[in-house]
């Protein structure tokens, strides 16, 4: 073999090493970064454990402990996002799988349909609130009216008028039944408008002290604001309390079981949910949460209650 292709054959044998060489390190870089993004799934898969979509309705017991749990739980660490939807969607989604919670699913009767159209797919929570009526209202004040039939007789003094919300709310279809099962037809006619113009007149009427009718519902921060009582309804017209339940998307129990605690454990009482709705209802728009917050830190043994 001549020194030429002596040579020639070393630096083969030489290229041929290190090309076996850089093939190793290259698997070992492989495995290395296979091994890494194995990990940051995992990592990701943590992160993804602690983020929580919840959908809430824009009725104000649903924003008033949809942002106190998002407060309460992005102290535990949760990134927590709250979405803003019509109750269908809402519940569609839960059965999608996102959102992952709803506070606010009004049984038996107002989500009825929902219910039995994604109950099967869905998780309930539990009750948080079981006093959630349909109510014909009167200030504190009125004193001889303490019952829906009180107020025969008196519709001259009141104007003939019971001042209710939007015309097409489940509350003035049950008002307008209710009136004449207590013989109040012809005396009393329903006005309705908005919940808004409602509330106006409730506010005049009480910050005059004179006498209104009006057509409200638990839960409500209008109890907390204004000197007001509900009518008592002894024949049942109005209907019966109905419950608020928690409701999550399938599995949300096993993914969320340090939520789905608190959840279980979690009840306000009629004062207490009007505390809240009122002191968020009286926060500036985009402040829910620091109104949540600022309630959290001034009921600090309701909290415990249920958050530890």
């Amino acid at each position: 073999m001549s020194p030429g292709l002596d040579q020639k054959g070393r630096l083969m044998m030489s290229h041929s090493r290190t090309r076996r060489l850089l093939a190793l390190l290259a698997a070992v870089a492989a495995t290395l970064s296979l091994a890494a993004g194995c990990g940051g799934r995992e990592a990701q898969t943590g992160q993804e454990a602690k983020q929580i979509n919840i959908g809430y309705i824009a009725w104000d017991e649903d924003i008033a402990v949809t942002y106190l749990y998002k407060e309460l739980l992005e102290r535990r660490g949760y990134a927590v996002k709250a979405t803003e939807l019509e109750a269908g969607p809402i519940y569609a989604g839960l059965a999608q799988g996102n959102p992952d919670l709803f506070l606010d699913g009004w049984l038996p009767a107002t989500h009825e349909d929902y219910w039995k159209q994604y109950g099967p797919q869905l998780e309930d929570l539990g009750v948080w609130y079981d006093q959630a009526t349909l109510n014909i209202a009167v200030p504190n004040y009125m004193t001889d009216v303490n019952s829906i039939a009180d107020l025969k007789g008196k519709g001259a003094e009141l104007g003939g008028t019971v001042t209710g919300i939007d015309p097409g709310a489940g509350l003035s279809r049950t008002t307008k039944e209710a009136l004449p099962a207590y013989g109040l037809q012809g005396e009393f006619t329903l006005q309705t408008s908005s919940t808004t113009a409602m509330l106006a007149a409730l506010q005049k009427a009480t910050d005059e002290r004179k006498p209104i009718v009006v057509t409200l519902w638990h839960p409500h921060w209008a109890y907390a604001r204004y000197p007001i009582k509900d009518l008592q309804d002894p024949l049942g017209a109005m209907g019966a309390a109905e419950q608020i339940h928690a409701i999550g998307r399938k599995g949300f129990s096993q993914d969320f079981p340090e939520v789905t605690d608190m959840v279980k454990k979690f009840k306000l009482t009629d004062q207490q949910l009007a505390s809240l709705e009122n002191e968020i209802n009286s926060a500036a728009k985009g402040q829910e949460q620091a109104a949540a917050k600022k309630w959290a830190d001034a009921n600090p043994e309701v909290i415990r209650s249920f958050a530890g």
